[in-house]
């Protein structure tokens, strides 16, 4: 900040007038820029002047030679402010974030209405701490207290509130199994090296057409009222690879078919790098109709996949009416609210939307599927009784635990 002065004779110092306008002027400024017009004027007042502005204008003598410093080097001056105080968490445990997001990232559950990117959690920050002291190695007097997890938690996103709307309506009699199963697989996947976790899923149809999605626009934008002759329907699926933050999107007008998943899943699969360092993939979904542990066509197309790729197959399901914890819905939150506000009112405009959108700083892989799938293949029940011999299911909770080993693991 530079400030210039008109043509001021050094005598005009003595004039009351001027001396009240720089006094209220150093008054209405703060920090920097305070203190280079206080500077700047010393500097106009010439020999004498910082003892003026001292005994006259009330000004700091030390605080002029601060800026005074500060604009011979050329570079900002630090304030004791700045300088002082404790370090972040972060700074003596680089892993802490980390270690939280690892403890709590497997019960987040997304706002079911994607009316904002929050993640529940129904663990208390007390909770938290314990479980980063028992299982992650944390010193009890080292570790930060209850009030600054609080802190870090929405600094994550996670939010320590049981919001009923977001409450699964049902449960059935092995959904604590099913839980504790898939919190195994996932956290073991992610802790051994030749392992990729995915999760995916997909999304209701999208209408394209001027219709309001219920958001806010600093734009004026006039929307239809009402929605019931779309131009045409865009079917978005996604696949999220949570410790790389890595997420593909396909759009289509077509159905998603287990024949669609398949097929995308071979297409992420050739873009990942050092693949062939890969030994293992584990799936995470929602036991949806076309990609659940009885869909026959599904079944087979994984099975081809591992045969095809040498890859062992780990199909890893969240219980029924939980779908909101598979980690991929996370990424249609951040979708819903970025085109909130927008209108979809071509498909070029919904892609678009969609390859703008960030999830931790990433941009998705976005792609158009112009291929039209058929519904309803299946499988004769021969031809599914020599898929199920592929097939390798957790005893007491078969629909849900699913095991392809390829064939050249086979013999």
């Amino acid at each position: 900040m530079v400030l210039k002065f008109a043509h001021v004779n050094r005598t005009d110092k003595s004039d009351v007038k001027v001396q009240q306008i720089w006094i209220n002027t150093a008054t209405e400024l703060s920090g920097s820029a305070r203190r280079i017009f206080m500077a700047q004027v010393v500097e106009l007042i010439g020999w004498g002047g910082q003892r003026f502005a001292e005994s006259v204008l009330g000004w700091d003598r030390k605080t002029i030679r601060k800026e005074q410093k500060e604009i011979q080097s050329g570079s900002p001056y630090i304030d004791g402010r700045r300088r002082s105080g404790r370090k972040k968490a972060e700074a003596h445990f680089p892993q802490l974030l980390d270690d939280i997001d690892a403890v709590v990232g497997h019960t987040g559950q997304t706002d079911p209405t994607f009316k904002s990117t929050r993640v529940y959690i129904p663990i208390t920050a007390k909770e938290v701490r314990r479980r980063l002291i028992d299982d992650k190695g944390y010193r009890s007097r080292e570790i930060i207290g209850e009030r600054s997890l609080r802190t870090k938690l929405n600094e994550l996103g996670y939010r320590l509130k049981r919001i009923k709307k977001c409450l699964p309506l049902k449960r059935i009699e092995e959904t604590d199994a099913i839980f504790d199963e898939v919190h195994r697989i996932n956290q073991e996947a992610d802790e051994q090296a030749g392992v990729l976790r995915i999760s995916l899923d997909t999304k209701a149809a999208v209408k394209v057409g001027r219709f309001s999605r219920n958001g806010q626009s600093r734009t004026p934008q006039a929307a239809l009222d009402h929605d019931f002759d779309p131009d045409t329907t865009l079917t978005p699926f996604g696949i999220l690879l949570p410790q790389q933050a890595k997420s593909y999107l396909w759009f289509t007008e077509s159905k998603v078919t287990a024949d669609f998943m398949v097929d995308c899943i071979e297409q992420m699969w050739g873009k990942i790098e050092n693949r062939e360092r890969i030994h293992t993939l584990v799936i995470n979904a929602d036991n949806g109709p076309e990609n659940s542990g009885r869909r026959t066509q599904w079944l087979k197309r994984l099975i081809e996949f591992s045969d095809c790729h040498g890859i062992h197959i780990q199909l890893a399901y969240y219980p029924p009416y939980h779908s909101k914890y598979n980690p991929v819905e996370r990424l249609w939150g951040i979708l819903e609210n970025h085109w909130r506000g927008e209108l979809l009112e071509t498909v070029k405009k919904t892609l678009g939307l969609a390859r703008s959108m960030t999830y931790k700083g990433i941009r998705p892989v976005v792609r158009k599927v112009t291929r039209t799938y058929e519904s309803g293949v299946t499988l004769s029940k021969q031809a599914m009784l020599d898929v199920e011999q592929r097939l390798e299911r957790k005893s007491g909770l078969e629909p849900w635990f699913i095991s392809i080993q390829p064939m050249a693991d086979l013999g």
